[in-house]
C-alpha cells in the first residue's frame, strides 16, 4: 500500500518505487517457481549473470499492454514479457533483449516489440553488440494478426541489416517457436541449454495439424539437431550459468563493432614460446589421422580456443583464439575426422566463419591437412559444387590479414579454399614433409602412370617407384624453390612465425573492385 502520508514528489517517488517492485516481480512466484522446475532461470536472473553488477540500465520497465488475453486471465503483463536494457560485460556495453516466460509465455506483442526496436536501434546507432536472452513462445496471435500482422517483422529487416555492423548473439535459452526461430538464423552465435531450448518453425501441435507427424520437442529442433544435424546453432552448453559464461567468452574476442579492431588481451605465457610436442604430434605414417587440436593448443595463447559449431561437420575446425594477444579466427582440418576431407556443411560452416570473421576484422589463420572435396554421385546430388564455391567466395573477399599454415598435405581445390597461395595470404609457410598438389602421388599414378604400370614386369614395384618419383615433385621445397610459398618452417617455430605475420599484416588495407555488391553462390 502506498504511504499517505507522503505528499508531493516524496509520494510520487515512492509510488514509482511501488511500480519497480511489481514489474521486476514479472508474472508472479508461482510462474516463477514453475521456471525453476523446468531447470531454467528467470530472465532477470539470467542478466543478473550477464553484467557485470549494477551496470544494467533497463528500458521500458513500465511497459505493461492490457491485453484481451491477460484481461480474460485476471492479470497485468509486466515489462509486456521483455526485458530491455543496456549494461556492461566485462566492462563493455552491451544491449540486451530478454524475453520472460514467466509473462504470457515470453510471447512478444506490439508493446514489448516496440521496446525491442528501441534497443536495437540503439546498438546499431552507438555501435555495440546485441544480445537476445530467447525464451518465448513467439509471436501473440490475438495482437499481431489480422491487418497488424501487415506491419510485423521489422525485427528480421533490422537482424539483416545489423549484420556484419555489430556482433548479435542469440541465445536459445528456452522452447522457442515460429517468429523467434529465425532471431538465431540472422544472428552470428547461437549457443544451446541442451534438455531446455529449442527452436523450429512450426511446434509439434502445429506440426501434427499440418503434415500428421507426431514429434516431440527435442526430435523437431532440440539442441542435439541443431548443434550436430541442422547446423544452426553453434554449441550446445549443459545449463543457463553455462549459456551465460559461453556469451561473454565468444564477445571477448570481438569489437565492438565493424569500425573498431577485435581488443588485445595480453597472454599469460611467454610469447615466443617453442612446443617440442609439435615434432611428435604427426604420424610416421602420412595416411594415418592424428588430432588437429593437438596442434592447435600448442600455437594459440594459454592453450585455449573457441569453437564454434563443434559437433556439426567435424571435418573441419572453426574456432576464435588468440596469438600474441590478438584475436584471431582459425579454419583448420581436421585429419582425425574423414581424413580432413570437406563436404557440403564443412564448406558451409568454413564460409560462414570466415564472413563472420572478415566482417569484424578477425584475421584468419589455415591450418591445412586436406584431401580436397568428398567426390561421387551423392555428394554430387547435395550441390558440392555449389557449397564448395561460397568458400572460394567467401576467402577470396575477405580483407583481413590471413595466414596459412600447411601441416601435411594440400591436394587439389582444397587447397584453393584454405587460403592457397592465389588466395592472397599474407603469409603462407609449410612444415617439413609436407605434400602440395592437384592430387595425392596414388591418386595422381593411377592416372598418369597406369599404362606404364600395366606394361612392367613387376606392376607393383612399378607403382611404388611412381609414387616415390611423384613425391619428390609435390614436397614443400619445390614450392618454396619457386617462391609459391614464403618458408619451409620447423613446426616448433609456428607459434613465432604467426606472431611475425600478424604484426606485420596488422596495417593491412585491400581495395577491393567497385561494385554494388558481389553474388554469393548459396
Amino acid at each position: 500500500m502506498a504511504d499517505t502520508t507522503l505528499t508531493g514528489m516524496a509520494a510520487a517517488v515512492a509510488d514509482l518505487k511501488q511500480r519497480r517492485e511489481k514489474a521486476k516481480r514479472m508474472g508472479g512466484q508461482e510462474a516463477v517457481d514453475k521456471q525453476h522446475a523446468a531447470g531454467k532461470l528467470t530472465a532477470r536472473e539470467r542478466l543478473d549473470l550477464l553484467f557485470d553488477p549494477r551496470t544494467f540500465e533497463e528500458w521500458g520497465l513500465h511497459a505493461n499492454h492490457q491485453s484481451q488475453a491477460a484481461e480474460m486471465q485476471g492479470r497485468d503483463t509486466p515489462a509486456d514479457g521483455v526485458i530491455t536494457g543496456v549494461g556492461k560485460v566485462n566492462g563493455r556495453l552491451v544491449a540486451v533483449i530478454a524475453y520472460d516466460f514467466t509473462v504470457m509465455a515470453g510471447t512478444i506483442g506490439m508493446i514489448g516489440e516496440a521496446k525491442a526496436n528501441r534497443i536495437r536501434e540503439t546498438a546499431m546507432r552507438q555501435g555495440i553488440p546485441i544480445v537476445w536472452l530467447l525464451d518465448s513462445a513467439g509471436a501473440r496471435v490475438h495482437e499481431i494478426a489480422g491487418s497488424q500482422f501487415a506491419g510485423s517483422g521489422k525485427l528480421f529487416h533490422d537482424q539483416s541489416l545489423m549484420s556484419g555492423v555489430v556482433p548479435q548473439v542469440a541465445a536459445m535459452m528456452g522452447h522457442c517457436a515460429a517468429g523467434t526461430a529465425y532471431i538465431p538464423a540472422l544472428a552470428d552465435f547461437v549457443p544451446m541449454v541442451k534438455g531446455t531450448s529449442s527452436m523450429a518453425l512450426a511446434g509439434p501441435p502445429l506440426v501434427k495439424a499440418a503434415i500428421g507427424e507426431t514429434v516431440s520437442v527435442e526430435e523437431l529442433g532440440g539442441s542435439r539437431v541443431h548443434c550436430e544435424v541442422s547446423g544452426v546453432a553453434d554449441l550446445e552448453v549443459g545449463s543457463d550459468e553455462a549459456c551465460i559464461q559461453a556469451i561473454k567468452d565468444y564477445l571477448s574476442y570481438f569489437p565492438d563493432n565493424c569500425r573498431q579492431t577485435p581488443p588485445m588481451r595480453p597472454a599469460v605465457e611467454p610469447p615466443l614460446r617453442s612446443d617440442e610436442e609439435l615434432l611428435r604430434i604427426l604420424p610416421e605414417q602420412p595416411k594415418l589421422p592424428y588430432d588437429m587440436k593437438a596442434v592447435l593448443s600448442r600455437i594459440v595463447d594459454d592453450g585455449r580456443y573457441f569453437e564454434l559449431k563443434p559437433r556439426f561437420a567435424q571435418s573441419i575446425i572453426t574456432a576464435l583464439a588468440r596469438i600474441g594477444g590478438r584475436s584471431v579466427g582459425i579454419v583448420a582440418s581436421q585429419p582425425k575426422v574423414m581424413g580432413g576431407v570437406l563436404t557440403t556443411d564443412a564448406a558451409d560452416k568454413a564460409a560462414r566463419f570466415i564472413s563472420l570473421c572478415d566482417a569484424f576484422n578477425l584475421p584468419l589463420i589455415f591450418f591445412q591437412d586436406v584431401p580436397g572435396f568428398m567426390v561421387g554421385s551423392k555428394v554430387e546430388k547435395e550441390g558440392i559444387i555449389r557449397h564448395g564455391a561460397k568458400m572460394l567466395y567467401a576467402v577470396s573477399n575477405a580483407t583481413v590479414p590471413k595466414l596459412t599454415v600447411i601441416v601435411r598435405k594440400a591436394y587439389g581445390a582444397g587447397y584453393y579454399v584454405m587460403c592457397g597461395r592465389a588466395y592472397e595470404p599474407d603469409l603462407i609457410v609449410a612444415w617439413p614433409g609436407a605434400e602440395i598438389s592437384l592430387m595425392g602421388p596414388e591418386g595422381a599414378v593411377n592416372i598418369i602412370g597406369r599404362k606404364q604400370i600395366d606394361g612392367a614386369a613387376d606392376p607393383d614395384a612399378e607403382r611404388t617407384r611412381l609414387v616415390d618419383q611423384f613425391k619428390d615433385y609435390i614436397n614443400p621445397y619445390i614450392a618454396a624453390g619457386s617462391a609459391l610459398i614464403d618458408d619451409v618452417i620447423d613446426p616448433r617455430e609456428t607459434r613465432r612465425v604467426l606472431m611475425r605475420g600478424l604484426e606485420l599484416a596488422s596495417q593491412k588495407h585491400v581495395r577491393q573492385p567497385e561494385r554494388k555488391h558481389g553474388v554469393m553462390p548459396v
